[in-house]
């Protein structure tokens, strides 16, 4: 029996983040969520800083995909801020590649 592949949303995050694009942020993608059926959320974070509003974005970003019964894994993520992601204890839950 085959496994059927994820249904992808991607979604781009472009930096620098404020804390007042927070709420923007998440609207975006619930709006995004609610108009496809998606199983999976690629949150491309080229060149996004590794810092707390950073880590706070992504966090609101996976509460609200797991709202859609969606993950969020990251794309092309930095070192820097993947060490800041395992660092929070947000590793397991977004994932980051390359």
């Amino acid at each position: 029996m085959a496994l059927d592949a994820p249904r992808t949303l991607e979604l781009a995050v472009h930096g620098p983040i404020a804390r007042s694009d927070l709420p923007g942020l998440s609207a975006r993608l619930c709006a995004r969520l609610s108009a496809a059926e998606a199983d999976l959320v690629l949150c491309d974070v080229r060149g996004v800083e590794p810092d707390a509003v950073t880590i706070d974005a992504l966090a609101r970003l996976h509460l609200a995909a797991q709202r859609h019964r969606c993950a969020v894994r990251l794309r092309n993520v930095s070192p820097a801020l993947l060490d800041l992601v395992a660092f929070v204890g947000l590793a397991d839950v977004l994932g980051g590649r390359g």
